[in-house]
């Protein structure tokens, strides 16, 4: 019985395993998405408009197909639930605009900078102590974003300082989503990102409004907010079935899918200069992923 326990236990993790690859697949797929519709003179409020308003269908159909009563979506914080969704609001417009100008494979690599910010910034937001091993990985990182920006080379482009602000306000984010843990129900911070983003993008983004001209432009609008809203639900489910200190490595692959779709729908290969950085960033991120794990034991 044992035996068979442990397997399930195994086959449950796996599972979780799967469900993350796929939600970092999706988040690639918008990503990829954006910059295709950039290419196409689509501008990034509007597209970030069209993330935010399809994750609030998705949402608000879902309420009404459960059946749940909207007084389950109350918050005794709105104002730590707003400032949340304004800073994941934030890092989406600062990707959109970034995505626009650099590689797929660079964004990646730079937003591999999250965990690390988050252990740099837990000491004096959250109290949690920091120790060498983590403050070495977190110099490390910074190290391995420097070689792949290349901020001396003929090859910089200002929109990395884009993708740097959009990584500090994701992990800013990131913190608020610790500290509001266990406080706020996650159905209610995901309505509350959606509705906050809508209502903060739409005047930006209806005055210019460009409607796509086929099939798959229309497509892939759309899709922006299914594509997210689907991979923050998989996501979820993704921690039911394993630890989070299992399934925070995973956060990787997101560099393979982004390497598929640069080469494969934009014919741009990540350099070495990306890829060295990327491994001294990814190498860094395991370190305070492993330190964390220990600390917790």
């Amino acid at each position: 019985m044992a035996g068979i326990a442990a397997q399930a236990n195994q086959d449950r993790v796996a599972l979780g395993i799967g469900l993350m690859l796929c939600a970092y697949f999706l988040f690639s797929g918008v990503d990829a998405s954006v910059k295709w519709l950039s290419g196409l003179g689509f501008a990034a409020l509007q597209l970030a408009f069209m993330r935010y308003a399809g994750h609030v269908v998705l949402s608000v159909l879902m309420i009404a197909r459960d059946g749940v009563s909207l007084s389950r979506f109350g918050a005794d914080e709105p104002g730590w639930v707003i400032l949340r969704a304004l800073m994941i609001l934030l890092s989406t417009v600062l990707n959109f605009f970034a995505i626009r100008y650099l590689p797929l494979t660079l964004t990646a690599t730079i937003m591999f900078l999250v965990p690390i910010i988050v252990c740099a910034l837990s000491g004096p937001i959250l109290g949690e102590r920091v120790g060498p091993w983590r403050w070495a990985a977190v110099i490390a990182g910074f190290v391995g974003v420097a070689i792949a920006m290349r901020p001396f080379s003929a090859d910089f482009h200002w929109a990395v300082f884009l993708s740097l602000a959009t990584a500090v306000a994701f992990a800013l984010y990131t913190l608020l989503t610790r500290k509001l843990a266990g406080r706020v129900s996650a159905e209610s911070q995901q309505l509350y990102t959606g509705v906050v983003g809508t209502l903060a993008l739409a005047p930006f983004a209806l005055p210019q409004w460009q409607s796509p001209t086929t099939t798959l432009d229309w497509t892939l609008l759309i899709g922006l907010g299914v594509l997210a809203w689907v991979g923050h639900e998989i996501m979820t489910r993704a921690h039911g079935f394993a630890p989070a200190s299992v399934l925070t490595p995973f956060l990787y692959s997101l560099l393979v899918f982004m390497g598929f779709w640069s080469y494969a729908v934009f014919d741009h290969a990540p350099d070495g200069a990306t890829l060295i950085g990327a491994s001294i960033v990814i190498s860094a991120g395991l370190v305070i992923w492993f330190r964390e794990r220990q600390t917790a034991a």
